[in-house]
């Protein structure tokens, strides 16, 4: 199957306004597939949907929701609609905080979690289904080198990114046998304009070697039918982020998996 086959007949692209969204929107565009995108600004979003339709001629819908609200997930139901969606895209997960746990009040955190764990997760619950039942589809979930491990001013951020990196695995193995893609897409620093933002927010000038928001999409859509991970920069053998490559990772996931399949009785 082409792309557009594989993962149509719509995609869903959350945090699409810029950065890495955009770019994921623009290059699945270019792949054949109309698009929901989704982000929290309504000026920059409606101008990159003017600028696919323009493109491609494909249809491409707009829903301005924030996803660190309580009703996000009801939000994006609703803005998905009949709309059959064979592609994800979770792209909205930065942290725009910066700083210690104890330096910010306590509903800057609970809002990070909600936006990259809980919205996240309830969007692939309510797209998952649909795909399994088609037995093709794909989810591609954008994570961080932080998922590997916390630091100081990374608490929540790499709590939910750690999540992030166990869930897809958990969500990779239970979907594969039913044609359905699952990648978390592991990112080191990127040139968002978010990341900029930070940084000129701190008095910091951008680092030399920040990945292109054109190469993470290129690269991510490429990745997605080899799940559950990739680590950006690393071949797939390669330990670097952490001390397991992406393969042994992939490995382990499949070994524990048996076990758990034995024991309740999936084999």
């Amino acid at each position: 199957m082409d792309f557009a086959e594989r993962y149509g007949p719509w995609a869903l692209v959350t945090g699409a306004s810029e950065g890495t969204g955009r770019e994921f929107a623009r290059r699945i565009a270019a792949s054949g597939l109309p698009s929901v995108l989704v982000a929290r600004r309504e000026a920059p979003l409606t101008a990159l949907a003017a600028e696919i339709r323009a493109e491609t001629g494909l249809d491409c819908v707009t829903a301005t929701i924030d996803l660190a609200a309580a009703d996000a997930p009801d939000e994006l139901v609703a803005a998905v609609g009949p709309r059959d969606i064979g592609l994800l895209v979770s792209n909205a997960g930065s942290d725009p905080n910066g700083s210690l746990f104890l330096e910010r009040d306590v509903s800057a955190w609970l809002e990070l979690v909600q936006r990259n764990v809980m919205t996240m997760m309830a969007c692939c619950h309510h797209l998952a289904g649909p795909m399994k039942a088609r037995r093709r589809g794909g989810i591609l979930l954008v994570n961080s080198g932080a998922c590997y491990g916390g630091a100081s001013a990374l608490g929540p951020y790499s709590g939910s990114k750690a999540f992030m990196l166990c869930f897809a695995e958990a969500l990779w193995a239970e979907l594969r046998p039913h044609g359905v893609d699952v990648l978390t897409l592991v990112l080191g620093r990127t040139d968002t304009p978010e990341f900029r933002r930070l940084l000129a927010e701190k008095g910091v000038r951008p680092p030399p070697d920040l990945a292109s928001p054109g190469e993470v999409a290129r690269i991510g859509l490429e990745r997605l039918p080899h799940g559950p991970i990739h680590n950006w920069g690393q071949a797939d053998d390669a330990a670097g982020m952490s001390n397991l490559s992406a393969t042994q990772r992939r490995e382990r996931v499949l070994a524990i998996d048996r076990i758990t399949g034995q024991l309740f009785g999936r084999s």
